[in-house]
């Protein structure tokens, strides 16, 4: 965003050391600059063209939980007695009470960790922006933590600075940097630490977590805190607040990133405004009072006016939102998991064009193995990906929502299931018959989400039609080097496909109007 005058001055007039915001008697302090820790403050707040322009970022979802390479929430669920992540631990490890997360962690390796090797391949795909995972609901921080100096991948397991790598690798290969956090949560999420088998030779006899000796891992809770249960996590006593605000400052501080997603929303009110106002402060001052960077909340309430970006996990929404949004989802689960089916190629190309038609970002995670090197069934879909984009991308890459997201069955169908987190799973395959639209300037692009036999026709750019342009000067078929035959009348546009698909999904054609 730019500063009006007021804001400029008022910027140079504060303190030079911190704005100040006051909360538990705590002093929140953050970056001097125009944003304060207020709801008021951040509604100033704009998204940053760099990021409306992107589409297409990738994560890298990873952590300790990756060592034992079964899947998402390991940390939590190898304390539940029954659960399948449970019985993996046990014939594994050991039992919880001998073998806890604490001793998982320095079996993550990270031996075949090459960060340039992977956001070269990323840049590759397409990707315009790069994410790093920081800090899970485990409690472990992935870089030289000021405030978790026994627990992070510095001081155990790697023994390396995966943020750190990962932005200096990001910059080199030019692209904007993300990090994720997953921190606050972890108070009430990680008490399954806390708990004991119910039955069986072991019952009653309390897993490590209960070990005082490492509350800085799994948290000091009262004893009569509800192990296990679900309870609200954007309640927490103040000391963890604070605690997590130090956290995720530091992170901030030290890497500046360009994008900062915290899976939730804004939590805690005065800490979570505090750290986006000192993430968007700092941006200010790198880019010379103007903003660049950008938080995302799962809260609409949150990004209504200014403030952050909306982000929907596995999730489409519906229409064409007036803000830009984004999806962050996974080609398998979260954290990697062996004996798992992955999303198509073309899932993920279907999900990337429906998505920026409806004026949206997709953040993607290839979930990276306890090695850090991705296996062979991920270098195939990114592979195929990178193709896709090397023929499609001008028509994904700065471009705008039309007047209308698309047609076709899905399209038109009834908003029910759509439009909400989670719904990726009722999501079926894209054919021929459905159609996007993205813009840029005078062009139009047109999405055909599957090969069509002999030749496609838009019905929403007939002549007869209310979307449609006054007049269609010419059409293109990307990655076709030939021209097309074209014509448009109250049926549509009507276009006549050449032998050979110059793509092995959502084929694009540029319409010049």
């Amino acid at each position: 965003m730019k500063l009006t005058r007021r804001q400029a001055l008022a910027a140079m007039a504060a303190p030079a050391i911190v704005n100040r915001a006051r909360a538990a008697g705590m002093q929140l302090e953050i970056a001097p600059g125009p944003f304060k820790g207020t709801r008021e403050s951040l509604k100033e707040w704009q998204v940053p063209e760099w990021y409306r322009d992107a589409k297409f970022g990738i994560w890298a979802h990873w952590g300790p939980q990756s060592a034992a390479e079964a899947g998402d929430w390991y940390a939590r669920n190898m304390y539940i007695q029954g659960n399948r992540q449970y019985e993996y631990h046990v014939k594994t490890y050991g039992h919880p009470t001998k073998f806890g997360f604490k001793e998982v962690i320095p079996t993550w390796k990270a031996d075949k960790f090459d960060p340039d090797h992977l956001l070269q391949l990323y840049k590759k795909a397409g990707a315009k922006y790069f994410c790093s995972m920081a800090v899970h609901h485990d409690g472990f921080d992935l870089w030289k933590s000021a405030h978790q100096p026994r627990w992070n991948a510095v001081a155990i397991g790697p023994k390396r600075d995966i943020v750190g790598e990962f932005k200096k690798a990001a910059a080199k290969h030019g692209l904007r940097f993300a990090v994720s956090e997953h921190l606050a949560p972890s108070y009430h999420w990680f008490s399954t630490s806390h708990m004991s088998d119910k039955t069986g030779p072991l019952a009653g006899v309390p897993y490590d977590g209960a070990d005082p000796a490492y509350a800085d891992l799994y948290h000091e809770l009262p004893p009569d805190y509800p192990y296990g249960k679900q309870v609200n996590d954007r309640q927490a006593p103040d000391p963890w607040k604070q605690h997590y605000f130090k956290r995720i400052k530091d992170l901030v501080d030290n890497y500046q990133p360009d994008l900062l997603y915290t899976d939730g929303d804004i939590f805690f009110e005065e800490y979570g405004l505090a750290l986006v106002a000192n993430l968007y402060n700092i941006s200010a001052k790198r880019h010379g009072g103007r903003c660049e960077a950008v938080y995302t909340s799962k809260l609409p309430g949150d990004c209504e006016t200014g403030t952050c970006v909306l982000d929907w996990e596995r999730g489409v929404a519906a229409g064409i939102p007036q803000n830009p949004w984004q999806t962050d989802t996974c080609i398998g689960e979260w954290h990697y998991r062996r004996d798992i089916t992955y999303k198509t190629p073309k899932r993920v190309i279907d999900m990337l064009v429906d998505i920026v038609s409806r004026n949206g970002n997709l953040m993607l995670n290839f979930p990276l193995p306890n090695s850090g090197e991705l296996d062979g069934k991920e270098l195939k879909i990114l592979d195929e990906i990178t193709r896709w984009m090397a023929i499609n991308s001008e028509g994904i890459y700065s471009t705008r929502p039309w007047r209308t997201f698309g047609d076709g069955p899905v399209a038109t169908a009834p908003p029910s299931g759509r439009g909400a987190r989670f719904n990726e799973a009722g999501r079926r395959d894209f054919t021929a018959e459905e159609v996007r639209f993205t813009s840029k300037g005078g062009t139009l692009y047109a999405f055909i989400m599957g090969w069509p036999e002999k030749q496609a026709v838009i019905k929403p750019l007939a002549t007869t039609s209310q979307l449609a342009p006054p007049k269609i000067k010419n059409v293109e078929l990307l990655g076709f080097k030939d021209k097309v035959k074209w014509a448009q009348d109250e049926n549509g546009l009507t276009v006549q496909m050449p032998e050979q698909k110059p793509c092995d999904h959502a084929i694009a054609l540029k319409i010049a109007v």
